[in-house]
């Protein structure tokens, strides 16, 4: 079984950090510009992402996500992450202990967790042409008609599959969750 560049990264493969940063350096690029805009800390959340990359490809597993996956879900952390710290502007003067103490940040990593889970899961059960689709959209962040030039297909079906993926995801995420609550609507 060939393995993955992400477990020839963690075997200490110096040529797969090269491979990775080839493959993957889009993706990552194209998530820091949407989330922080054109920008140096767009430039600075690339690296942090990549050196996030390097130090959790140990943890990757093959058989539970693709690697665009995995690297995307660490990025969309990351960016998430840097934006909430880059909104707090504490002022001593309001800190109030027992809010701190709550840590909301702990409890929305853990969801976002589970719900990236539920999401990853449910689309590697889909047809592989509306995953493919997905993914070129969401975690590449291709636009409907750049997809459709690359694929070399109808615009309308790009559009088309998009949506039908979206809205089959979001379904099949609340059937689980009825299922998960004893069948209650």
């Amino acid at each position: 079984m060939a393995t993955t560049l992400l477990e020839q990264v963690a075997a200490g493969d110096q040529s797969a950090v090269g491979k990775v940063l080839d493959q993957y350096g889009d993706l990552v690029w194209s998530l820091a510009r949407r989330f922080l805009g054109n920008s140096p800390e767009a430039e600075d959340a690339v690296q942090d992402i990549f050196i996030a990359v390097w130090s959790s490809a140990d943890r990757y597993k093959p058989e539970l996500a693709s690697e665009v996956t995995f690297i995307a879900t660490i990025a969309r952390r990351r960016l998430i992450d840097r934006l909430r710290k880059n909104s707090r502007t504490p002022d001593s003067e309001t800190y109030d202990e027992s809010i701190a103490s709550q840590n909301p940040d702990s409890v929305n990593r853990i969801t976002e967790n589970v719900e990236v889970q539920n999401v990853v899961r449910v689309l590697n059960d889909m047809p592989a042409e509306h995953r493919e689709i997905l993914s070129l959209s969401v975690y590449e962040g291709y636009s409907h008609s750049e997809i459709a030039d690359r694929l070399d297909i109808p615009l309308g079906t790009v559009k088309t599959r998009v949506r039908r993926g979206l809205i089959h995801i979001r379904e099949q995420l609340r059937l689980e969750e009825r299922e998960a609550n004893g069948g209650a609507s």
